[in-house]
């Protein structure tokens, strides 16, 4: 029987998620309330929410996961149900107790099926008993050291030693001899206590070249469960996906439609309700193993809203208000193929370690078509360590898996920030490596491919070329017609070419350019080595470029902060730091003014009112960048006026000196 509909929904989460939830259920009619912390106070989803309820300080364990608190808010504001999202509470069996006895509403399944898939031992043999398929190993309760000897002879080795609690790679071990055994079950026991407060362990075999691959399933409360088809998450670093992918490329018919059947089974053993997934490891020749079902929503499930044109999140409400699921299982069907990257403040290049600081520009592609983002953020908020470092989803959806593919790719070069380091170049990389582009998965994809996928996409020199252009387009682009706007070297009795000092990183270096035309340049690096050529056009309906450079075609933008360029080449980005004499012996000749070029310290002062010099002589010695620049009479002159003195920091177009030529110079 229909219940009466949900009025009010509190979304007891944070981010990407919560704000997804909230725009689905307010074109829903449902009144929406947020709950943040002091971290997420202006965060986009407390904005989108029609009623914000503050419920602690940053530390997760202080808000998000205060079940009090939560209801309290739920409580004072009306809110009939509750959605908690994925992460925090979503597979919290108190809370959902708790909505069921105060009359509100948990959009998720019963407490019940929370509990009976929160052991991974104990679904393990429910599971077993629905018959779906199990990878041979041990779940028992019995978790002393001479059983596991006992029962790793029955599984032999390789084998996987992993926490029952919980996930995420933490307390699993892989173990290859028995010599391993006590040191592995030990350190996993330790590390299951510490992150779940359970030791319990099970055991089984480990399989050296798995895929992942999860189906989606929704049950009503009348009993009917149906699978929404699969999807492959075989791409991780340390156990945690980043690229998924709807429908798992290459599964037989027949595999889909039996794993199918045995994640709708799996919900039908626990009484499910609801929104879940049912994660498989699969190997080729068609065999799939149970490993976990997740009592919630997941993160990736935008794919499979992509190929079957179904919100998932509208569903879930419309099961918590007591509909019927409409359709039959033959009469579901996908449609093309979608691919989601997720975007991490993190340093692949260190261990994928997370990252933060304040994002002082952000440009999200969800103008392109067929590209959807789901974002938790906003240009000048703040990414701190409080919580995970998932800034965004991209997810595109393309008539096949190599349309999807290559407009991910173009969307991550599209994903443009400044003040944090992203994990897109290496995700980009992953998804032209050949082997991906052929569907040829693994859990281990990454382990398999890492120094092919931990080489930078641009060498020392291709920074520095690709950083002149972007500098040259930001400050150097014509803005008048005429031949004297022309972006060119032409210059009457002086040198075609021009020098250029740019910092990046720690890294300093001196260039000579020389602008053939206005799309074309010749750049020497390095005294003695062959000119670099770079040639470039503006790129259709965007603020870019694209550029030729070693032979191949880069897409180039730029956004300023502070005296620093941010350089977007592709998905790659760093911060360079640009100084141009040249540009400020033209504008003294012009305006009689000497002008620092950009942010430094004045280490050495030259000259003095009135004092008559010759051209070239150095009247004012900047640092900047960890380099000298010596700012030069441009002809024969007088001095008129200094305008800062030894030691001063001045800023880039400060007026140092005033300059007046002869008049036969």
């Amino acid at each position: 029987m229909t219940q009466h509909a949900i009025q009010t929904l509190l979304v007891a989460n944070r981010g990407e998620i919560a704000l997804r939830i909230m725009r689905t259920a307010q074109q829903m009619g449902i009144r929406c309330i947020a709950v943040y912390s002091d971290a997420d106070r202006l965060a986009p989803f407390v904005k989108q929410a029609d009623v914000a309820v503050h419920i602690g300080p940053a530390a997760a364990a202080e808000s998000y996961l205060k079940v009090d608190r939560i209801l309290k808010a739920a409580r004072d504001n009306g809110a009939d149900a509750i959605h908690p999202g994925y992460g925090f509470l979503s597979e919290n069996t108190a809370l959902a107790e708790q909505c069921e006895a105060e009359g509100i509403r948990f959009i998720g399944p019963p407490a019940s099926a929370i509990a009976a898939m929160g052991s991974k031992s104990a679904a393990k043999a429910l599971i077993a008993e629905a018959g779906v398929p199990l990878v041979p190993g041990y779940h028992g309760d019995d978790q002393s050291l001479e059983r596991f000897r006992e029962e790793a002879e029955k599984t032999g080795f390789p084998m996987l030693i992993k926490a029952s609690a919980g996930g995420g790679g933490k307390g699993m071990r892989v173990v290859r001899s028995d010599n391993e055994l006590e040191d592995a079950i030990a350190a996993a026991q330790r590390e299951a206590s510490s992150s779940f407060g359970d030791p319990h362990l099970l055991m089984e075999r480990y399989l050296e070249n798995p895929r992942h691959v999860e189906v989606q399933v929704m049950f009503d409360s009348h009993g009917k469960g149906r699978y929404l088809f699969d999807r492959d998450c075989s791409v991780q670093r340390r156990h945690q996906k980043i690229i998924e992918e709807a429908p798992a490329p290459g599964l037989p018919p027949a595999v889909r439609k039996a794993m199918g059947e045995a994640a709708v089974r799996c919900g039908e053993a626990i009484g499910y309700v609801g929104a879940g997934t049912v994660e498989f490891l699969y190997e080729p020749g068609g065999y799939f193993y149970f490993m976990e079902m997740n009592t919630r929503l997941q993160v990736e499930h935008p794919v499979t809203e992509l190929i079957t044109g179904l919100d998932l999140v509208e569903w879930q409400i419309r099961v918590a208000n007591g509909e019927h699921l409409p359709w039959a299982q033959d009469d579901l069907e996908f449609n093309g193929h979608a691919m989601e990257a997720r975007v991490y403040a993190e340093d692949p290049d260190n261990d994928f370690l997370p990252v933060t600081g304040r994002l002082h520009y952000l440009h999200e592609p969800s103008d392109l078509p067929h590209v959807r983002v789901d974002s938790g953020v906003a240009e000048g908020l703040e990414v701190t360590p409080w919580y995970d470092p998932m800034l965004a989803k991209v997810i595109t959806w393309g008539e096949d898996r190599t349309t999807a593919r290559t407009r991910l790719i173009e969307a991550l070069d599209h994903y443009e920030v400044l003040g944090v380091t992203l994990n897109n170049a290496f995700v980009s990389r992953v998804l032209r490596h050949p082997d991906f582009a052929a569907a040829d998965l693994t859990t281990h994809f990454i382990e398999k491919h890492q120094d092919a996928l931990s080489k930078p996409d641009f060498d020392e020199s291709e920074q520095l070329a690709l950083s002149w252009l972007a500098w040259q387009q930001a400050t150097l682009r014509p803005q008048a017609s005429g031949p004297w706007s022309l972006a060119d070297s032409f210059r009457l009795g002086g040198p075609r070419q021009q020098r250029c000092e740019i910092r990046i990183g720690d890294t300093g270096s001196t260039l000579m350019y020389e602008l053939t035309n206005d799309r074309e340049a010749h750049l020497i690096l390095a005294p003695g080595t062959p000119p670099l050529r770079l040639s470039w056009q503006s790129a259709r309906n965007d603020q870019a470029l694209n550029v030729q450079i070693g032979g191949r075609r880069v897409r180039l933008s730029w956004a300023s902060h502070g005296e620093k360029l941010g350089v977007f080449a592709d998905s790659n980005h760093w911060l360079a730091l640009v100084n141009h004499p040249e540009e400020q012996l033209d504008d003294a000749e012009s305006d009689g003014h000497l002008t620092a070029p950009m942010h430094g310290r004045v280490i050495a002062l030259n000259c003095a009112e009135g004092d008559r010099v010759e051209a070239g002589k150095a009247l004012v010695v900047m640092e900047a960048m960890k380099m000298e620049h010596s700012l030069k009479a441009p002809a024969a002159g007088r001095i008129v006026a200094v305008h800062c003195e030894n030691g001063a920091s001045v800023s880039a177009g400060q007026v140092l000196v005033d300059f007046e030529a002869e008049d036969n110079a």
